[in-house]
């Protein structure tokens, strides 16, 4: 794990995904969008709880560090996912059910400059 400051471990970040066009092209309401986040970086949590960097970050309450970003469609989320998997990084691809679309996906926490790479062309979720 990459280090900060005088021997400080870094600080962690869970980097949500959600694509965009379900509520600028599909009209999905704004909380529906918020709800389907919300799954996916519970959900990544859950699955990784005995990860030593899931069990820092939810030791440290008060001071969890979330970064949502947007992606166009379906297909961009899905690609992103496979690139994750190829690149090792731990996430959750969220499927709304019974529909069984992909909405979002929620990674681990990590080290930012540990995924940062692989997400630096993702804007911030409008």
């Amino acid at each position: 794990m990459a280090a900060s400051g005088a021997g400080s471990p870094a600080r962690l970040v869970q980097y949500v995904v959600v694509r965009s066009d379900l509520v600028h092209v599909l009209s999905w309401p704004l909380g529906a969008v918020i709800t389907q986040a919300c799954h996916a970086a519970t959900a990544a949590l859950h699955l990784f709880r005995s990860d030593s960097e899931t069990s820092r970050y939810l030791e440290e309450l008060d001071s969890m560090h979330k970064v949502v970003l947007g992606v166009p469609d379906a297909a961009a989320l899905t690609a992103l996912s496979e690139t994750l998997t190829q690149a090792g990084v731990s996430h959750k691809l969220w499927m709304e059910q019974p529909e069984n679309i992909p909405t979002c996906l929620a990674l681990k926490p990590y080290p930012k400059e540990t995924v940062q790479p692989l997400l630096r062309k993702l804007k911030l979720f409008k």
